[in-house]
């Protein structure tokens, strides 16, 4: 490791209102590790979900970094002035689970692998992630649109398990910034028809031009709006993005005879939701989850992104690390959507 970065300013969660800038050792280089300028960071909604940090805590938060190299242990494949993504995880691509195509089962998948986060000066890529989930930014592709590739790639992949073909009725519940990149995502796959839903007027507002039709839930009942959308029929794919039993009981009310039903975030461990077998079994709907994205989805958003994808469009603030807490207050209230911190 470089003699004159032995350490790194990060964003640490302590608690739901103690976020802060703390300076940290940086781990030595290994082998095939990389030490990373972080360029730029995107603040990611599921870091304001106070029951999942809360288990994690005290961690260093930010994984939808970008960074320029800086220094290389022995054997690394990246020089340095490299501009990278890095995911913070890694899989190991060679287990069952990973041949089968379901990466985040991969033993190896929950260690982390950019330390201590992305929400830093500069951060260590272990070679792990490295050589299994990192890629190239190309130039044409500045620092904020690339922070883009590890929440796109989870969509990519939330739409592959949602069924969402040519032709598909769908429907987002929740039109935050994973909301709006579903809408973006789904036009491009050529649907039937595009329906975006939420009950906070200002996400209602700013999402009218991503979709066909977007129903404010406080002014309309929700299973209605959308029979009256599709004909009397519902949607084909429902991705429900509020982890919350109401939102997906509301899914499951709004989806179509075969249709699908995707959950997209988790509720708390201690939540349970008294299903209907018998609605389910008649009417064939599918349940399904979505968690994070590996190998095939990063790269596959990488390319989406390079290809024009208009991602810029929900970036509502940039701010520098030291405001790394203010722009997760401003999650917090629903008074931003996509936040970008540029250390």
């Amino acid at each position: 490791m470089s003699a004159t970065q032995p350490t790194t300013q990060a964003v640490i969660w302590r608690g739901p209102d103690d976020l802060r800038l703390e300076e940290l050792p940086l781990p030595a280089l290994g082998p095939g590790d990389a030490l990373l300028r972080i360029t730029a960071c995107g603040l990611c909604p599921g870091e304001t979900m106070d029951w999942y940090m809360a288990r994690k805590a005290p961690v260093a938060l930010g994984h939808e970094a970008v960074g320029v190299v800086v220094d290389a242990g022995p054997d690394a494949a990246v020089a340095p002035g490299t501009r990278l993504f890095v995911h913070h995880h890694a899989a190991c691509l060679r287990c069952a689970a990973c041949r089968r195509g379901d990466h985040v089962h991969c033993a190896t998948w929950r260690a982390r692998r950019l330390l201590p986060g992305g929400l830093a000066t500069y951060a260590v890529a272990q070679a792990a992630a490295l050589a299994t989930d990192a890629h190239v930014v190309p130039g044409a592709l500045d620092d904020v649109t690339a922070t883009f590739i590890e929440p796109l790639a989870c969509v990519l992949k939330s739409v592959r398990r949602a069924r969402v073909r040519p032709g598909a009725r769908v429907l987002v519940l929740g039109l935050g910034v994973m909301g709006l990149l579903h809408l973006l995502v789904a036009r491009r796959l050529d649907p039937g028809i595009l329906i975006g839903a939420d009950r906070l007027a200002g996400r209602v507002a700013f999402a009218r031009p991503f979709a066909d039709v977007v129903i404010d839930t406080t002014r309309d009942r929700l299973p209605e709006a959308v029979r009256a959308a599709t004909g009397g029929e519902g949607a084909d794919a429902v991705i429900v993005g509020p982890g919350a039993v109401e939102a997906l009981e509301a899914g499951v009310a709004c989806a179509a005879p075969g249709g699908t039903v995707l959950l997209f975030a988790p509720t708390p461990p201690e939540v349970r939701w008294a299903v209907a077998p018998h609605e389910l079994f008649f009417r064939e709907v599918s349940l399904v989850a979505s968690y994070s994205a590996g190998p095939p989805e990063t790269g596959e958003a990488l390319r989406w992104l390079a290809a024009g994808l208009p991602v810029q469009a929900l970036v509502t603030h940039r701010l520098p690390l030291a405001e790394a807490p203010a722009g997760y207050a401003l999650l917090r209230r629903a008074a931003a959507l996509k936040v970008v911190v540029e250390p």
